[in-house]
């Protein structure tokens, strides 16, 4: 097994390097990766109905999918993702225990007790600390997962707060979990660095592991990647199952009522009414925002040619 630490921060890239040596490579692999601030989701579901938008955009959160299945996790510098990586014969060798057993023992190591938490968790005195997801490609499967160490658990709260109710689909949900850091487990004395070297130790302990570094081919090759699908706006928004948002803005006494319906990310049918604005601009507004991605910038701009001052609180109300 090759045993991987990526040194690039962004999610964007990091992701990619997933699929890129799960799909160009032969070798079983174990990763480390630490990101940037970033919103993940998985690969069947809904991000605007995953986020809470207006504190996403505001924070300057990126907003990724990565191509495994389950639900929404945030990563921070504070979060140590990794994933396994590995050949098999047959469905029987694709388990999440098999998997996140190695991580619960390495735990265990330093005297800390994981349990599973029945889904896709591993939890730490009944809170979570990792979710887990998995990918099957040919005879290859990519397990990963978080590692809450010492993650700003404020910004991961209000980075998935939402509001239920405003967006219908048949999109996969996430489960909302009590979480917690590792750190408060084993003292100040440890770093973020100092648990990622553990776990890389962990796995160098074995016969016949040994690190690999990203050649600059590899680089290239996973860059290609977050070109062009990782980092885009159709990959991470476009992506999303058909869904509808319905939602109401009332402002100084005058109220609008919207909905959307929405297919790859784009507006096909837009109602809005009420009178927060006139009844012509209401049936303009509606022709306008046909056709338009479901996005801050696009809505922006249309609400601005029915010419009204725009507030960035009623952007998000369309959100």
């Amino acid at each position: 097994m090759i045993c991987i630490q990526l040194k690039n921060k962004d999610p964007f890239f990091c992701l990619a390097a997933e699929e890129y040596l799960l799909k160009n490579f032969s070798d079983d692999i174990f990763m480390l990766w630490q990101s940037e601030n970033a919103v993940v989701v998985g690969k069947h579901q809904n991000a605007m109905a995953e986020i809470n938008y207006p504190y996403v955009h505001e924070n300057n959160i990126k907003v990724a999918r990565r191509i495994s299945g389950g639900g929404t996790v945030f990563h921070d510098k504070g979060n140590v993702n990794f994933a396994y990586i590995k050949n098999v014969t047959s469905p029987g060798e694709i388990s999440f225990s098999q998997f996140t057993r190695p991580v619960v023992e390495a735990l265990g190591k330093l005297g800390i007790t994981a349990t599973s938490s029945g889904r896709n968790d591993l939890l730490v005195e009944g809170k979570k600390i990792s979710g887990n997801a998995e990918h099957v490609f040919k005879n290859r499967v990519l397990h990963h997962g978080t590692l809450l160490f010492n993650s700003n658990l404020e910004t991961l709260g209000q980075s998935i707060k939402v509001i239920p109710g405003k967006y219908h689909g048949k999109a996969v949900l996430s489960n909302r979990s009590a979480v917690t850091n590792i750190l408060p487990f084993l003292g100040n004395n440890w770093g973020v660095t100092d648990f990622s070297s553990f776990l890389l130790d962990v796995q160098l302990g074995h016969p016949g592991n040994s690190v690999y570094e990203l050649t600059a081919n590899d680089n290239q090759s996973v860059q290609k990647l977050v070109d062009e699908k990782f980092s885009t706006w159709e990959w991470n928004y476009g992506y999303s199952p058909r869904y509808v948002f319905v939602n109401e803005f009332i402002s100084e006494g005058k109220n609008l009522e919207i909905e959307l319906k929405v297919e790859k990310g784009i507006i096909k049918e837009a109602m809005v009414s009420g009178n927060y604005f006139s009844e012509s601009n209401l049936a303009l507004l509606g022709d306008l925002l046909r056709g338009e991605r479901h996005s801050f910038g696009e809505i922006k701009r249309t609400l601005s040619l029915v010419g009204q001052e725009v507030s960035k609180e009623l952007v998000f109300a369309f959100l």
